[in-house]
């Protein structure tokens, strides 16, 4: 679907009976459906319904059953915020007394409908006319289009003046196709602009690509970097200090926050050995009883060292973010593992000793290591056995070596 017109067909009641028709149409009878559809609707009206039913299909995972009710592009599916995420910073935003806020770059919609959710009003400004014109359909099906105004204008001509805040989406895909811009200053619009937009106003976030280079990072404000079900989505530049309860943006903070739980460590700021730094301050040493695997957000802040003073730990390689100890503390940063045994890497060795302990089930985790868990599953050729295994290819010390564990059977993530 890229044609306007065609979206508003969608609007109108033919358009409307179509989607609803579709609503759990299977992808595997489209042509088919197409077919049937075709004798008593406009072809383009058929295929615009069909492409819009896919796209509801796909947003499902970030939207849940909204995605049902809400007007998606492809663009707007693969780069809108996860639900879950947007609610998160919504209601940050609306902790710190936001109750006025500038959506730039709003594509389809997603962080606006959270924002208004959270009570705080909304201009959301993108240059794509079906964008905006999704965006509006969004609010208006949500019952939402009392708090949200929609324009279709270049963002870096809309006056921020007099809103709480400001939220900036840049966007960080080609236009041709669609392939991720790892460089802040290739984004649309750079992220230099971001920041001076950002400066502007009483309090601001960024959202960029969660593998940004620390270095591009502005030094006058808090980075955040947000997993959801210990994948990591995104991270976000906040400005200002806000009217509201915490947590404020700290200048030069690095957090983590994991969700759905909404466990937040913000940085000490001393240097992570994980991330390349001075190994002064987290202690190396050999594998212990327990090893954590840190959540990716906390891999991204370069918060390893933290977590390893939190438990009392030590790093098993001063360049690899593994932790180890002696004894099992709880903590929500990082998934615990009980260790078995610490072998240098020997494929026939560690087949034999599989097959010697009936393992029919590995799980096969790498970090540091050139060895690709598929090739070694295939050589490993694990049989019927019922026990289960974690083996981490990794370095210890430096070494290539391989790890035997299983999860620790205590929770250690209260609410994740």
């Amino acid at each position: 679907m890229n044609d306007l017109d065609t979206f508003h067909r969608l609007l109108a009641p033919e358009g409307q009976a179509l989607l609803a028709e579709l609503r759990d149409h299977d992808p595997a009878d489209e042509l088919a459906t197409a077919t049937r559809l075709r004798r008593e609707h406009p072809a383009e009206l058929v295929s615009a319904a069909l492409g819009q039913a896919r796209l509801r299909q796909r947003a499902v995972a970030k939207f849940g059953a909204d995605a049902w009710l809400m007007y998606f592009t492809p663009n707007g599916v693969e780069q809108s915020t996860r639900a879950t995420v947007a609610t998160h910073r919504a209601a940050r935003l609306a902790a710190l007394g936001v109750r006025t806020l500038a959506d730039l770059c709003c594509g389809i919609g997603g962080d606006a409908l959270a924002l208004a959710r959270a009570g705080i009003r909304v201009l959301a400004v993108d240059r794509d006319p079906l964008a905006c014109a999704a965006a509006r359909a969004n609010a208006e099906a949500l019952g939402l289009a009392e708090l949200i105004e929609v324009r279709c204008a270049d963002v870096t001509e809309v006056d921020t003046a007099g809103y709480d805040a400001v939220f900036v989406d840049p966007a960080r895909r080609t236009k041709a196709r669609g392939g991720r811009i790892f460089d802040p200053e290739a984004y649309a619009p750079p992220l230099s602009w971001a920041v001076e937009a950002a400066r502007r106003a009483p309090v601001a976030a960024l959202k960029i690509a969660p593998g940004v280079p620390h270095e591009a990072l502005p030094e006058d404000a808090e980075t955040e970097w947000i997993s959801d079900g210990g994948d990591v989505k995104e991270a976000v530049v906040w400005f200002g200090t806000g009217e509201g309860g915490a947590p404020r943006p700290v200048p030069g903070g690095r957090r983590a926050t994991l969700l759905p739980a909404g466990n937040s460590l913000l940085g000490t700021g001393l240097p992570d050995p994980a991330a390349g730094d001075d190994a002064a301050h987290a202690p190396v040493g050999p594998v212990g009883d327990w090893l954590y695997e840190p959540d990716g957000a906390v891999i991204r802040a370069h918060l390893v060292a933290d977590v390893a003073r939190q438990v009392g730990g030590r790093l098993i390689d001063p360049t690899i973010a593994y932790i180890t100890a002696d004894r099992l503390t709880a903590t929500p940063y990082a998934t615990a593992y009980a260790i078995t045994d610490v072998l240098p890497f020997h494929v026939k060795k560690l087949k034999a000793l599989l097959r010697e302990r009936e393992v029919g089930i590995a799980v096969i985790k790498k970090r540091g290591s050139a060895v690709e868990p598929e090739e070694l599953r295939k050589k490993l050729k694990l049989g019927g056995g019922r026990k289960s295994c974690t083996i981490f290819l990794t370095r210890v010390d430096g070494a290539p070596s391989m790890l035997l564990g299983h999860p620790a059977k205590n929770p250690l993530t209260p609410g994740r």
